[in-house]
């Protein structure tokens, strides 16, 4: 392999650029060329690449985002235009592709497997919901710049004796609201892998209310529902005023932190080795320390299991 591309595809995270960084670096010490493609799989299909040295990866570990962009492509899913892209990396005498994303991304990557095109993916999404991975690029930082707010909101819920909800990312997973309600020390959390009850929520709080405890923090995952319809629940069944806080899009961005740089960091230079043994389909992943690579179907054909004995932790030491 001589020449190799690499895309970031999806919804960005912290770390990204690390990844990004680490790859045309690892390929570099191995005598091979990198292109960067411009917009994910959209960039792919279009063949809107460019060279990348180290000179043009420098002065990016720090930073949020992509330098690479991102997009979603619907077309992707149809054969014509993965053909297209093919066609278009064939001209440029691109061999193999590294692509940095979530299950979707994967799902597009393996697209081109199966028409014999070497992709390997990293992972890399602030919901840590990939399977086969413990964590991915971006779920630290995405984590922390949660407990910063959720640590500004306790103060002014402190200071008025207020109920908040803070309402956090995780579709389909409820990793980051559950890390952060430990880290946080939130009265309550309510995310998707646990059946949720507002009967619970408002004995929580009654508890904490027996006690003298004159503020609460109930932190939320979106995939459950809006902090607004909690706070319609709790005002409707018990009568209690809240205040709701929705981080949105903030917890995408910022510099990351030196977990996700090194773990971007081994990531990268991973996937260039697992390409470079002749490997395709594949999903690189860290496993009790250890890097991984296991077969990128099972990112989106298993389901992402997330450590319930934190959400028992978070319970007991929520009182």
């Amino acid at each position: 392999m001589k020449k190799i591309a690499i895309l970031t595809s999806g919804g960005d995270a912290p770390g990204m650029n690390a990844a990004i960084r680490a790859v045309v670096r690892k390929a570099k010490v191995e005598g091979i060329e990198v292109m960067g493609i411009y917009y994910g799989y959209e960039g792919f299909m279009e063949g809107n690449m460019t060279l990348l040295d180290v000179g043009d990866v420098g002065g990016i570990i720090q930073r949020g985002g992509t330098k690479l962009y991102s997009a979603r492509c619907p077309q992707f899913k149809e054969a014509y235009a993965q053909d297209q892209g093919i066609a278009k990396m064939k001209e440029a005498g691109v061999e193999g592709l590294v692509v940095i994303g979530g299950d979707g991304s994967y799902r597009g990557a393996m697209d081109l497997v199966r028409k014999g095109f070497p992709c390997v993916g990293i992972p890399a999404t602030i919901d840590n919901d990939i399977p086969g991975t413990q964590y991915t690029i971006g779920f630290d930082t995405a984590l922390n710049t949660v407990i910063e707010a959720v640590d500004k909101i306790r103060d002014t819920a402190t200071s008025h004796e207020n109920l908040f909800i803070v309402e956090v990312m995780g579709r389909d997973a409820g990793d980051l609201a559950l890390y952060a309600s430990v880290a946080a020390g939130a009265g309550a959390v309510i995310i998707p892998e646990v059946d949720f009850m507002i009967e619970d929520v408002i004995a929580r709080i009654k508890q904490g209310e027996a006690r003298g405890k004159k503020h609460n923090i109930i932190i939320v995952a979106e995939g459950v529902m809006s902090g607004t319809e909690l706070a319609r629940q709790l005002k409707e069944n018990a009568g209690i005023t809240t205040r709701v806080s929705v981080l949105g899009h903030m917890q995408r961005g910022g510099s990351p932190t030196a977990q996700d740089r090194v773990l971007a960091g081994r990531f990268g230079s991973y996937a260039v080795d697992v390409l470079l043994a002749g490997k395709s389909g594949r999903a690189v992943g860290i496993r009790n320390h250890q890097l991984v690579d296991y077969d990128m179907t099972e990112a989106f054909k298993n389901e992402h299991k997330t450590d319930l004995t934190l959400y028992t932790l978070a319970t007991d030491l929520s009182i």
